[in-house]
């Protein structure tokens, strides 16, 4: 049988505009995520946060500030779980392994930011400890970079991670209607 987990990824403050590092259509992608957790509470679906730290120094994230806490709009209620990492990898030094095992999951559905970090490095982890992957693209954000003198908007490294990982590490669908 299969156990499906929701895992929020990162959906902070710093993020959003205002915030320290805000990323390409944050907030359609947070409104998107916001409905995919209502529909993961109305049916009971195991609901997992994580939230990122850096170091006090760190360009976002940094501890005990507004801008590491998570966005108000996915907030955690009682008895779901937030797992702590300071790592792009959800799984890397946290316990998420063992709460994924201990409660029966086989799928995690992930949804968050960003693409290029730790939705990446998540979902390709998720998927080497056998967990079936779902990424929900459109409840996902990223951010432009540069690269070797060439500008890529955040729409091109959105698509070419979502490509990247579609079929030999996740499911990739394109829009929260169609995630289960």
């Amino acid at each position: 049988m299969t156990r499906t987990a929701l895992l929020l990824v990162d959906i902070q403050n710093d993020y959003f505009e205002g915030g320290l590092w805000p990323l390409h259509q944050m907030d359609r992608v947070t409104h998107t995520a916001a409905g995919i957790l209502a529909k993961a509470r109305k049916t009971g679906r195991q609901v997992i946060h994580v939230l990122h730290e850096g170091a006090s120094d760190a360009p976002f994230f940094r501890p005990g500030t507004q801008g590491a806490k998570i966005h108000d709009s996915v907030v955690p209620v009682s008895g779901e779980t937030v797992v702590l990492k300071h790592r792009p990898n959800s799984f890397h030094e946290t316990e998420l392994l063992d709460i994924l095992r201990k409660t029966g999951v086989t799928r995690v559905q992930i949804i968050g930011a960003m693409a290029q970090m730790c939705i990446d490095a998540t979902a390709r982890a998720a998927r080497d400890f056998g967990f079936e992957v779902e990424v929900v693209a459109d409840a996902v954000a990223a951010k432009s970079v540069v690269w070797n003198g060439h500008n890529v908007s955040a729409s091109d490294v959105h698509a070419a991670f979502m490509a990247s990982l579609s079929g030999t590490y996740a499911t990739v669908v394109p829009h929260a209607k169609e995630a289960s």
